[in-house]
């Protein structure tokens, strides 16, 4: 079975999200307005930043997991049970560990 298209997917959106990511540290280091009300508007967008740079990193690192089953040989199989990930799973959810009875 050949899981090469997962891994462009992967491997793109890997690509994505690190342009992401770059984008939200160069807005979280921006310099602030000096207006009080400007600045709580700011800090509230920051912080709206910080969570999806950080749901940004956990997907990295999901991504990171599948390459490396990908390159053990392990990718498509459910890491809980060892039952094979349907491909309409994967097309979803390239990245997922689980096959959809574990994941529930």
């Amino acid at each position: 079975m050949s899981h090469h298209k997962y891994k462009l997917k992967l491997l793109a959106r890997l690509r994505e999200l690190g342009l992401r990511l770059d984008g939200i540290e160069d807005a979280l280091e921006a310099p602030h307005s000096k207006d009080w009300e400007e600045m709580a508007v700011e800090r509230e967008g920051e912080e709206v930043l910080e969570r999806l740079g950080e749901s940004g990193q956990a997907e990295i690192s999901r991504i990171g997991a599948a390459l490396q089953r990908l390159n053990d040989g392990d990718y498509g199989y459910c890491v809980k049970c060892g039952s094979e990930i349907a491909d309409t799973r994967l097309e979803l959810l390239p990245d997922t560990p689980f096959c959809v009875t574990c994941a529930g």
